[in-house]
């Protein structure tokens, strides 16, 4: 029987496991560099009626900035979230929607009402800023 080959072997085998548990150790502590740094403006819409309103298109850019960076709509609880940079820095959102008044079970489009609202919104740093945009004419 040939026992030189076992030797080897063996220590083939042993240097892959402690490569294995050595690479497994050095690839967690590079999860931390995978965590993306935001900050977060969270908002609601809402109408003349202090209701939430659907579908709102919402603009925010930077302040100083006359271009939207982001274009959005609110949901069917006229929220809407967006990402970003952390701060500091200030942002301006506004709102736009159009709406048409319901008399008697019908739409009366002619009557049609166009709704806006801005507010600014301050971010220091990786947080949440809760705001609400009141649309009126």
């Amino acid at each position: 029987m040939n026992t030189s080959r076992r030797p080897p072997f063996r220590s083939a085998v042993l240097a892959v496991l402690v490569f294995l548990f050595s690479a497994n150790t050095s690839f967690a502590g590079n999860d931390q560099n995978l965590i993306k740094h935001y900050g977060l403006i969270f908002g609601t819409a809402y109408g003349p009626d202090d209701r939430p309103l659907y579908g709102v298109k919402v603009e925010i850019h930077p302040l100083g900035k006359k271009n939207p960076h982001w274009e959005l709509f609110s949901d069917h609880r006229g929220e809407f979230a967006q990402r970003v940079v952390p701060g500091p820095g200030d942002y301006v959102v506004s709102g736009y929607a159009e709406i048409v008044p319901i008399e008697n079970g019908e739409a009366k489009a002619h009557k049609k009402k166009r709704l806006k609202a801005e507010t600014k919104v301050h971010i220091e740093n990786e947080e949440r800023q809760d705001i609400s945009l009141h649309l009126t004419e």
